[in-house]
């Protein structure tokens, strides 16, 4: 039984991952590496100031990685995708218009 469930995962990611295998994939699985990366970003700019920060690059990973899962949603005509990311996006672009327009004053997330 163990064998069977083993076996059929392994189709199944063959399936996935391999076989269908195109462009769209690829781009879909750089687009969720780039909007993944901001968290990396968002980990190293917090160890470095000793305090949890939100640095202007993860809204840009954000940005970039919504973007592109958007485009993938809309090519793959995943309606749950372009719903999540157009919404998130207008989130992302409205953070980086705020950041931008109170560039002299520090951030809330900022102070100590």
């Amino acid at each position: 039984m163990i064998i069977q469930y083993g076996q059929a995962l392994s189709n199944y990611l063959y399936d996935v991952f391999v076989a269908k295998f195109d462009f769209w994939l690829a781009f879909g699985l750089v687009a969720q590496l780039f909007f993944t990366a901001r968290f990396l970003v968002q980990w190293i700019a917090s160890e470095r100031a000793g305090n949890s920060v939100v640095p202007m690059a993860f809204w840009f990973c954000s940005m970039g990685g919504g973007l592109m899962t958007l485009v993938y949603g809309v090519v793959k005509r995943e309606p749950v995708i372009i719903l999540g990311q157009a919404l998130a996006t207008v989130i992302y672009i409205r953070n980086i218009m705020l950041i931008i327009k109170n560039r002299g004053r520090a951030s809330k997330s900022l102070e100590r």
